[in-house]
């Protein structure tokens, strides 16, 4: 792992947000990423499984932060993403799964798998990522770290 992976992880798990997931978990490779967050029934719906919401980010984490994972210059935003939802959720541990699929100049695209804690594939997510004009030294919580 280089220092823009720690430096990355650092940024993700120190981020506002993080406060509403506990225990979640960032790993950070050359254009892949692993993110896990055990399952907790306050990100439950009505129906008594996991919201949407957190299958959506989940996976749009994983594959932001491998595209992340070889941009090392500038902030990368997503500019669309499409999840397939394949079973509901009720205990364990999630990890989610992402790897660059297509480089351009400007452009990426990166697809993630979430699994629980059995190896199932719970969802499947695909998105494009485009480079920002935002220098990853003016970003809060991305500090050289070595």
């Amino acid at each position: 792992m280089n220092a823009h992976h720690i430096n990355l992880e650092f940024m993700y798990l120190k981020a506002p947000v993080q406060a509403m997931y506990p225990g979640i978990n960032i790993k950070i490779y050359n254009s892949a990423s692993e993110i896990s967050l055990p399952v907790d029934p306050k990100y439950f719906h009505a129906g008594q499984a996991l919201h949407g919401s957190v299958y959506f980010r989940l996976l749009d984490d994983a594959a932001y932060f491998a595209v992340c994972s070889i941009v090392e210059d500038v902030f990368v935003v997503t500019s669309s993403f499409h999840i397939d939802l394949l079973r509901p959720v009720h205990t364990g541990t999630l990890t989610a799964k992402g790897k660059v699929l297509h480089v351009s100049k400007n452009v990426f695209l990166a697809e993630s798998i979430l699994t629980d804690n059995r190896g199932r594939k719970i969802a499947l997510g695909k998105g494009s990522f485009m480079r920002s004009q935002l220098n990853f030294e003016n970003v809060k919580g991305y500090e050289k770290r070595n």
